[in-house]
């Protein structure tokens, strides 16, 4: 009986290996991209590239790990809530109120180091923001803001 439990189960893993999630990539940069609407600053673009798009833009760098179901399945969810939270892809799109709250939200997120998230961090540690990098992207945030919030209505 266990043998056969087994050999089900060796099925089962193989066969949803062939059922794959979409992949978040796109080649060009959307219309409502935020780089394409406010000024980033190549040192902040690079610490975003680096330790926020993969989740909240519309390119995602896969790893080779994502070739795995279900594991695949778990970090296409992962991405998908991301973008739906922040997508600087399709920033321009937002309100000017929306546009400042999600700003405010990136600040207070990477202060408190709540985001990059540590499960991220944990196989990408080259997304972990040093001292620096935190201030760089805190002080764009704020400065953007202050562009932003004359826009709200």
């Amino acid at each position: 009986m266990a043998k056969k439990i087994l050999y089900g189960l060796l099925i089962v893993l193989v066969v949803i290996q062939f059922i794959r999630p979409g992949r978040n990539i796109s080649e060009v940069p959307s219309a409502n991209d935020i780089r394409v609407h406010y000024s980033v600053p190549a040192d902040v673009e690079s610490i975003l590239k680096r330790a926020c798009f993969d989740c909240h833009s519309n390119n995602t760098n896969y790893p080779w790990y994502t070739n795995i179901q279900p594991l695949g399945w778990w970090l296409q969810n992962h991405i998908n809530e991301g973008k739906g939270e922040l997508n600087f892809s399709e920033f321009a799109s937002y309100t000017p109120k929306k546009a400042d709250h999600k700003l405010e939200e990136v600040i207070e997120m990477v202060e408190e180091k709540e985001m990059p998230l540590k499960s991220y961090t944990i196989v990408h540690k080259d997304a972990v923001l040093t001292a620096q990098e935190i201030e760089a992207v805190v002080n764009w945030a704020k400065g953007l803001r202050t562009t932003i919030q004359p826009n709200i209505q």
